[in-house]
C-alpha cells in the first residue's frame, strides 16, 4: 500500500505506531485517510526495520484489536511515547502499573462499544433460547424431509435474567431485557443507585450464588481482573438451573471452559452462547466446538461499522489531547 509508506515519511505530523494496514489485525482501511489527517502512521514492520529513525518520532500507540502487543521491551524503546490509545473497553492485556511508571497515559473507548455489545448479548440470548442456529442448520440441511411441530425452544418474556457485571454494557443489556418483559437480577462489585435499578426493574444480589440459583439466563458482562478470572466454575455452574443458559460477552477467562464442557455434556445447564473464549479462536479440536447446545461467535461484540468509526474518533481525540497537554477523554486512571 503506497499511501502507507508515504504517511510514514510525513515529518509534519506526530508519529503514531500502528500494527499494520493489512491482515486480521490491521487497522480498518476505511479509517486510514481520517487518521492520516492527524498523524504520521508508522507500522510495527517499519519500526522494527528502522528503530533508530522511528523510536524518537513515535509519540503514541494506536492499539487496534490488542495489536501491537505492548510489552516492556517496546515501551522502553520509545522514549517520546506519551499515550497508548486502546480500542475497546477491556484492559486486561495491558500492564497498567508499568505503563504508568514509564510516564505514559492510557485511554480506552468504553462508550463506543457498549451499545453494540449489549445488542449482541441480547442477540445471543435470543438465539440460544429459540435455538436459532440449530433451526437454521435444520432448515438448510439436505437431509431434512419435514419440520417437526414439537421442535421447541424457550420463551424469553417473563424469564429471569441474571446480569453479572452491571457497568455500562451490563446496564444497557438490562434496558433491552426490560423491553422483553424479563425479570432482572444483577450482581456487581458496587450496587447501582436505587433510581437506576428502578428504571430497568433490576434487583441487586449481593451474593452471586443467589443470582445463579434464580436465573433462567445468566449474562456475563464483567471485566477480567485477577478477582473475576474463573468466576464461573464447576461450583457456580452446578448452582444454576438445569434449564438455564449461560451467555458471555465479557472475557473468555471469566469462565472455566473445562467445567463448562462438562456442564453442557451432562445437562448441568441447558446451553451456552459465547462471544468470547480463551484462547481466541479456540483450537479446532476443542470440545466446546463439538457440542450442539452451544453458540460461539468470533468476538464481535463491537464489530459494527458505526462502533468502529466511533472508536477511531474517540482514540484520535484522546491521543491529540495527550499530545497537546490537555485533559485526556476516557483516560484510564490507576485506582
Amino acid at each position: 500500500m503506497s499511501f502507507c509508506l508515504q504517511a510514514a515519511r510525513d515529518p509534519a505530523l506526530p508519529g503514531v505506531l500502528v500494527f499494520g494496514f493489512e491482515g486480521p489485525y490491521g487497522i480498518c482501511e476505511a479509517h486510514v485517510e481520517e487518521l492520516q489527517k492527524h498523524f504520521t502512521l508508522i507500522t510495527m514492520k517499519q519500526f522494527l526495520e528502522n528503530k533508530t529513525e522511528f523510536s524518537q518520532k513515535i509519540q503514541a500507540i494506536y492499539l487496534w484489536g490488542g495489536r501491537p502487543v505492548i510489552d516492556r521491551e517496546l515501551l522502553l524503546s520509545l522514549p517520546c511515547l506519551k499515550i497508548i490509545g486502546n480500542s475497546g473497553a477491556g484492559l486486561d492485556h495491558l500492564d497498567l502499573p508499568f505503563i504508568a511508571s514509564c510516564g505514559v497515559k492510557v485511554a480506552h473507548t468504553p462508550h463506543a462499544v457498549s451499545t453494540p455489545t449489549a445488542d449482541l448479548g441480547m442477540a445471543l440470548l435470543l438465539a440460544s433460547a429459540r435455538r436459532v442456529v440449530e433451526g437454521c442448520q435444520l432448515a438448510v440441511s439436505p437431509d431434512t424431509k419435514h419440520f417437526s411441530i414439537n421442535w421447541l425452544g424457550q420463551e424469553v418474556s417473563g424469564a429471569t435474567l441474571g446480569i453479572i457485571g452491571m457497568g455500562t454494557i451490563g446496564y444497557k443489556i438490562a434496558q433491552r431485557a426490560k423491553a422483553f418483559e424479563m425479570k432482572i437480577l444483577y450482581h456487581n462489585r458496587n450496587r447501582r443507585r436505587l433510581e437506576e435499578e428502578a428504571a430497568v426493574g433490576a434487583a441487586y444480589c449481593a451474593r452471586l450464588e443467589d443470582l445463579l440459583q434464580h436465573s433462567d439466563f445468566v449474562m456475563l458482562a464483567a471485566s477480567l481482573t485477577p478477582q473475576t478470572q474463573g468466576l464461573i466454575g464447576r461450583r457456580e455452574l452446578q448452582l444454576m438451573k438445569p434449564s438455564a443458559v449461560l451467555v458471555n460477552v465479557g472475557r473468555g477467562l471469566l469462565v472455566d471452559q473445562d467445567a463448562l464442557v462438562e456442564a453442557l455434556k451432562n445437562g448441568v445447564i441447558k446451553a451456552a452462547a459465547l462471544d468470547v473464549t480463551y484462547p481466541e479462536p479456540l483450537p479446532r479440536d476443542h470440545p466446546l466446538l463439538k457440542l450442539k447446545n452451544i453458540i460461539v461467535t468470533p468476538h464481535i461484540g463491537s464489530a459494527t461499522h458505526q462502533a468502529k468509526w466511533q472508536i477511531m474518533q474517540d482514540l484520535v481525540e484522546s491521543i491529540l489531547a495527550a499530545l497537546h497537554g490537555l485533559p485526556v477523554p476516557n483516560e484510564v486512571l490507576l485506582k
